[in-house]
């Protein structure tokens, strides 16, 4: 059975596509920025900080789902240099 998981604490999908979905006790999310949920913008300050919105965003969909960062089987983080 699928569930579609949803929170205000994550920023809103930039495309056609559900926060996070819930399905055989796992949750699957994919394309998570580093937006401030509260103002849809990307962070500021560089890498580091950018890469922990993003967690933290990832951390808000599983706790909407029940679950949390210390269950996390596989997490990819994707960078790209802008120089």
């Amino acid at each position: 059975m699928l569930e579609v998981v949803s929170t205000n604490a994550a920023p809103n999908p930039v495309g056609p596509y559900s926060q996070a979905i819930k399905a055989n006790g796992f949750v699957f999310a994919a394309g998570q920025l580093p937006l401030d949920p509260a103002t849809q913008q990307i962070v500021g300050g560089g890498i580091a900080q950018q890469a922990e919105r993003a967690l933290q965003n990832v951390s808000a969909l599983l706790q909407a789902a029940g679950s949390s960062m210390n269950k996390v089987v596989r997490c990819v983080v994707l960078l790209q240099n802008n120089e």
